[in-house]
């Protein structure tokens, strides 16, 4: 079985569905263009509607009913008025997974089965919880933010591209303040609001994982990554499979 939160419910549900080489052969054309032309801008419920990415992937892959899933498949997602943490076992796939991915100030949450949700890494980032309530006997777990603070995190300037500042009001407050060259860099209200959910979903995933192991955990150490860098997909998964090899022994150890 397959279960997922926020990325991993969409990288799931595809895998799920057999169709992951098409997502691969995807994403790793992206250019960074496309990923700009695919953010439909809103100010409603939060920065991006998701609307325009979604109808992309509907002309893409095979939209298909969870029940009808070969491999069983669950996603985590948060009823935004209690807090809730919601089980999503039916239903469309895509509209499982959108409302999963329902990052909070950054995509708009999604009314399904009417209840208003969003992005599951509120409340349970890597969700062997649920692959253990659904039966699993052996729960091979990735977590994705293991890397993203810390020591790892201060790699982020050594990569990151230089580019040409603007002057303007709108372009400080998204590049954050960089007037004097002795004091620590003030991050921009982007970076700030993408870092608070960093910190969110890392202390989450680590309580909830203390209290309900995985048999193996796969931590690809991707720091340098931003939010939205989609079209870096390839530099992603090459960082997967190397966290897989690195697991393998005790992959192979486990499933015997």
């Amino acid at each position: 079985m397959i279960c997922g939160t926020s990325i991993g419910a969409l990288v799931g549900a595809v895998y799920a569905s057999g169709q992951l080489e098409r997502l691969e052969s995807w994403v790793t054309g992206l250019l960074r263009r496309e990923v700009v032309r695919l953010m439909d801008l809103t100010w409603k419920g939060g920065l991006i509607r998701g609307q325009r990415l979604f109808d992309l992937f509907r002309t893409m892959f095979q939209d298909i009913n969870v029940d009808a899933l070969s491999v069983p498949f669950g996603a985590v997602a948060t009823e935004l008025e209690s807090g809730r943490e919601i089980w999503l076992r039916h239903g469309n796939l895509f509209d499982v997974v959108r409302a999963s991915i329902a990052a909070p100030g950054v995509f708009t949450p999604v009314v399904l089965d009417g209840r208003l949700l969003v992005d599951g890494g509120l409340v349970n980032p890597v969700p062997v919880s649920m692959c253990r309530a659904l039966g699993a006997d052996i729960v091979v777990a990735i977590d994705l933010s293991w890397g993203k603070l810390g020591p790892y995190r201060d790699r982020r300037r050594d990569v990151a591209p230089q580019r040409p500042e603007s002057k303007g009001l709108l372009a400080r407050l998204l590049r954050g303040e960089r007037r004097d060259p002795e004091r620590p860099h003030v991050p921009s209200i982007f970076e700030v609001f993408n870092t608070a959910l960093d910190i969110v979903e890392q202390r989450v995933a680590r309580s909830r994982l203390s209290g309900e192991p995985a048999d193996v955990l796969i931590t690809p150490l991707l720091p340098n990554f931003g939010a939205m860098e989609y079209h870096r997909g390839k530099e992603a998964i090459a960082e997967g499979r190397a966290a897989v090899e690195r697991m393998a022994p005790l992959i192979e150890q486990v499933i015997r």
